[in-house]
């Protein structure tokens, strides 16, 4: 009897185990999260929120300037932001706020729309990896904070961008990937416990935009997909070989990171470039499968929830089919901004007001649940600045940023 039992015992050990990993919810350990896509894992999230929003748990008030986002890992909030003359990676517990130390990467970008850093950091292990806005990269001990070693996009030989470096770094198996731009190679990977460089792109040297790379399985094939001002392109991540690559005309400046679905990329940028799907076949040959101005994202980014991408188009947010490149809907009922997903639902951000919008991601229409403003705001922020920093979801808690103020809130359902 006692035998027979023990199967049984075992399973209900192992569900437990399973439901109390799902309710810890999920970190957020880079940029876009995970999977590099802004649509969170979190499931029994509020659906919608009081009048004056969800719940606040903490108020950070002394990250300084820049637009960075978090990573989440393991109890930890890591940003970049500036202090003391410096750009600084500063590390929260997440749970509290609390400020737990900070590593100094370099000097600060100075900028008219707002100077400091724009990416995030991303969090492997007992290491985490930091580019600044001129483009000081730095590895560091994510407990301790201790540097482990540092290198600049320009050693690599690349050249500031205009409004700075603002990629977000990927680690790939052994290797930390980040894009200098320039002839020695647009794409480097180095290893990512030295900082050693193992090759750079030879096939692509243009300069570096302002995007952050994909890593993807396509056609059963590992590659690195990034792009520049005039292409997108896929890397195999063992020597940097040019795979594949398809023009695509951005202005000015190409911002959004891609997505990728299958042997499919998609990829869109503001100034009235558009968007466009590319499918890639097993030889690598690419066939165009769209290429329109229904979507044209500045620099908020786009989700992909099912068959849909959603995201502001510099004239309304926007419902558009993955698949045909199809308008399904549009809204212009709250400001141009930022937007992330989770629980099948979009969490959209008006850059200007800093107000908050919590609608259902329906193929059918705008459906806006709940709204609320920040407050308080910023007083640091330079006046052709915005509240740029992506809204992130993790472990049931909402992370928002304004410059030096950093914003958690409850948003996990009872």
């Amino acid at each position: 009897m006692i035998s027979s039992l023990r199967p049984f015992t075992a399973l209900i050990a192992f569900s437990a185990v399973t439901l109390s990993a799902l309710a810890a919810g999920s970190d957020w350990p880079q940029w876009r999260g995970s999977d590099r896509t802004d649509v969170s894992k979190e499931t029994g999230l509020l659906k919608s929120w009081p009048a004056d929003g969800p719940k606040r748990l903490w108020l950070f008030e002394n990250a300084g300037q820049g637009y960075s986002g978090p990573a989440i890992a393991k109890g930890n909030y890591y940003t970049i932001g500036t202090r003391d003359g410096s750009e600084i990676l500063v590390v929260l517990n997440a749970n509290t706020g609390k400020e737990l130390w900070t590593a100094k990467l370099g000097s600060i970008l100075d900028n008219g729309w707002g100077g400091g850093p724009r990416g995030t950091p991303t969090v492997d292990g007992d290491r985490v990896y930091a580019l600044s806005g001129p483009g000081d990269l730095v590895c560091v001990n994510a407990s301790t904070g201790k540097i482990l070693w540092q290198t600049t996009m320009k050693s690599l030989g690349g050249k500031t961008p205009n409004w700075g470096y603002s990629e977000s770094v990927l680690v790939d198996g052994p290797h930390l990937l980040c894009t200098p731009g320039g002839a020695n190679g647009t794409v480097a990977a180095l290893d990512k416990l030295t900082g050693k460089v193992v090759w750079q792109s030879k096939d692509i040297t243009e300069p570096a935009h302002y995007s952050s790379i994909v890593p993807a399985q396509i056609n059963g094939q590992a590659q690195l997909v990034q792009r520049n001002e005039k292409s997108i392109f896929g890397l195999a991540p063992k020597d940097g070989k040019l795979l594949w690559q398809t023009s695509f005309a951005g202005r000015t400046a190409v911002i959004p990171t891609p997505i990728v679905r299958g042997n499919e990329v998609y990829v869109t940028a503001g100034y009235g470039s558009g968007s466009k799907l590319v499918r890639i076949a097993a030889d690598n040959q690419v066939t165009e499968v769209y290429d329109n101005k229904v979507m044209k994202n500045h620099h908020g980014g786009v989700v992909l929830v099912g068959n849909h991408v959603y995201g502001h188009n510099d004239n309304g947010w926007v419902c558009q089919d993955f698949a045909t490149g199809a308008e399904i809907w549009m809204n212009k009922s709250l400001g141009k901004g930022a937007v992330s997903s989770a629980d099948g639902m979009l969490y959209c951000l008006d850059e200007r007001t800093g107000t908050l919008v919590l609608a259902e991601a329906s193929p059918t229409a705008w459906k806006e649940i709940s709204r609320f403003t920040l407050s308080p705001q910023t007083k640091i922020r330079s006046e052709k600045g915005r509240i740029w920093t992506h809204p992130v979801i993790s472990h049931g808690k909402l992370y928002l940023r304004d410059q030096d103020l950093i914003y958690c809130f409850d948003v996990k359902a009872p």
